[in-house]
């Protein structure tokens, strides 16, 4: 199969996970199920951050790719304080239901998983050159339906309605073939993969700074009464992440231990 029709296949099927994983969360409305979401949220993106991006980055890029991260956490510092409306530090006087970490966090969390998966998407083009494609899809889809659900997670919490929720699932989803349109597309001209290290560290970042500023004061300040059940759902996300690290083949190319 052509490389191009491969990429496509594959895409349609990836869009699919995202939205099926978006899908999740709009199930329940219950305050205190969002909250254990949101802090399984934080335990997928520490993951991702500490048991995928940065090894790879470090990896294929050395110590000067890791040295993005405190570029990328900086970024959102500055978004969130200077761009996008300040997160309320009291949700009742800041948001529409009297609940919710504010409607910035969303955003922000759709930013950082946007890069990391534009850059999934410039991987999987990569790889269905070198006829490894396959590989890289199953370990894109993997990644990607606990991401999506985390991301819902985080819209709900905010108030969004479905649509709008699976709509940015959607949007999450296509992030994939838009990186590797930009691969067949660009590779040869700018060689779009020797910026990958630097870009997956710079994302680890932003993952570390929404996780840590955003989502855990968030479940703190509002899951007093279920921490048992809300620090399970956080190791349960990174339990996940670093399972991941041993069921997939990783994307970018490093073989899996």
């Amino acid at each position: 199969m052509p490389p191009l029709a491969e990429v496509a296949y594959y895409s349609i099927a990836i869009v699919a996970g995202a939205v099926g994983g978006a899908l999740i969360p709009t199930l329940t409305h219950r305050e205190e199920r969002l909250v254990t979401l949101l802090s399984f949220a934080a335990g997928v993106m520490f993951g991702a951050a500490f048991f995928h991006m940065l090894p790879e980055a470090l990896h294929d890029g050395g110590y000067r790719a890791v040295s993005w991260l405190p570029a990328g956490f900086l970024l959102m510092f500055l978004l969130e304080r200077f761009v996008l409306t300040h997160v309320c530090e009291e949700p009742p006087e800041c948001t529409e239901h009297g609940h919710g970490p504010g409607k910035t966090i969303g955003l922000a969390a759709f930013f950082g998983l946007s890069v990391h998966t534009l850059f999934d998407g410039i991987a999987l083009g990569s790889a269905a050159v070198e006829g490894v494609g396959l590989m890289a899809f199953v370990a894109i889809t993997a990644h990607k339906i606990p991401a999506s659900l985390s991301l819902a997670s985080i819209f709900l919490s905010e108030g969004r309605s479905r649509r709008v929720v699976l709509g940015y699932g959607a949007l999450f989803g296509l992030m994939v073939p838009v990186g590797a349109g930009l691969y067949f597309g660009l590779d040869s001209a700018v060689r779009l993969t020797g910026f990958t290290p630097g870009a997956l560290s710079f994302s680890a970042g932003t993952f570390l700074y929404i996780a840590a500023s955003d989502l855990l004061p968030h479940v703190n300040r509002h899951g007093k009464e279920g921490l048992p059940r809300n620090a399970l759902a956080m190791i349960a996300g990174l339990a996940l992440m670093f399972a991941l690290t041993y069921v997939t083949v990783h994307p970018h190319g490093a073989a899996v231990p």
